[in-house]
């Protein structure tokens, strides 16, 4: 199936909203869930963390974090008005889950993430790539979804795919978006004991910053650009969820093709573009997470400890290979150079390829 960034049916969108308006109505239940591991708010646990000045001064990435520590209290606590946290019974299904490549990309980077993590969630999990590959097609079927839009690294390029990343989401009935890179690895299990403490019917945008700073624009969006807007954003390349409740306040900005012109008028990047709809002009804050890493930050720093509390991973590329997690198992630095192998058998040994422990000799 083919989509264009602005060649979605108005009137299907528009019947989409509506559904999405009495799906927010619906109420959520309160359930007793077991303390998971992971953080769920910056205001309710030490496990979301702010950046440290320690940046990268040519790029502007912060390549520091004061704390990769994974600290379980408050899970189970209260909410920021002093009221027990709703609790919702979220499965892989309710989650819909965007990666973003582009053709040069589809065997070396997307047949490892098909042999990993999407092996786990091929039905929620969306291949976004600007080439009609017909190899990736027979395997993805209406899972890949052609863009048309430009396979070069441009601000408009990115901004096209995330737009139809934005459309099709909204079209579906799941309840989160999150959105990936195709050099990422997901830990489907943290990402639902995460996205679990919250409803998807409140407004939620959780994923890491890339700077150790705020982003100041002028507001050419809702004003002629005399004044400026600060607001944090969630960098692309470690990922970064949405919920339903959110996202759908984003549509005057998002929908249709709007997302292209938002950031033409800011000219900004895809990931900043969320930013500033989100906190800029909704006023939503960002959630600040540690549990999302991208290529940008020393991975071997990530305590081997707590790896597998991780939401995302990454590996370095073509200029920095060594730059990956610290993972003991059977595979070696040359066998698994991404780490995402020894780091999926770790998580789901039974997974065919992983190789079998080794059984001990009965004692004669």
């Amino acid at each position: 199936m083919t989509i264009s960034c602005v060649g979605l049916s108005k009137t299907c969108f528009l019947l989409s909203l509506s559904c999405a308006a009495l799906f927010l109505f619906i109420p959520w239940k309160q359930h007793d869930f077991p303390q998971p591991h992971c953080l769920p708010a910056c205001n309710l646990t030490h496990s979301f963390t702010e950046p440290t000045p320690q940046g990268d001064h040519k790029t502007g990435y912060s390549t520091g974090w004061k704390n990769n520590s994974v600290d379980v209290k408050s899970v189970l606590g209260t909410g920021l008005e002093g009221q027990p946290l709703v609790r919702d019974t979220l499965q892989i299904k309710d989650i819909f889950i965007a990666v973003k490549t582009t053709k040069k990309y589809h065997k070396s980077r997307l047949g490892l993430l098909m042999q990993t993590w999407i092996s786990q969630a091929k039905e929620q999990t969306f291949i976004f790539t600007d080439w009609e590959d017909q190899e990736l097609r027979k395997i993805a079927g209406n899972q890949m979804v052609n863009t048309n839009c430009s396979a070069v690294h441009t601000r408009q390029a990115l901004c096209c795919k995330m737009a139809v990343e934005y459309d099709k989401f909204v079209l579906s009935a799941k309840k989160w978006f999150c959105h990936l890179d195709d050099d990422n690895y997901l830990n489907l299990k943290a990402l639902l004991e995460l996205l679990s403490a919250f409803s998807p019917s409140t407004d939620i945008y959780v994923g890491r910053p890339s700077l150790d700073h705020p982003v100041e624009t002028p507001d050419r969006v809702k004003g002629d650009g005399s004044v400026s807007l600060k607001f944090w954003f969630a960098t692309g390349g470690a990922g970064f969820c949405i919920s339903r409740g959110l996202a759908l306040k984003m549509s005057p900005w998002a929908s249709m093709g709007n997302f292209i012109s938002t950031a033409e008028k800011v000219r900004l990047p895809d990931d900043c573009t969320i930013g500033y709809i989100i906190e800029g002009l909704l006023e939503v804050k960002m959630r600040h997470s540690n549990l999302f890493h991208s290529h940008l930050e020393n991975l071997q720093k990530l305590s081997s400890d707590t790896l597998l509390q991780q939401v995302t991973l990454s590996y370095g590329g073509p200029e920095n290979k060594r730059n990956v997690v610290r993972v003991k198992g059977d595979f070696s630095l040359e066998q698994d150079p991404t780490r995402f192998k020894s780091v999926h058998c770790l998580l789901y040994p039974e997974t065919s390829w992983c190789p079998k422990p080794k059984s001990l000799s009965p004692v004669r």
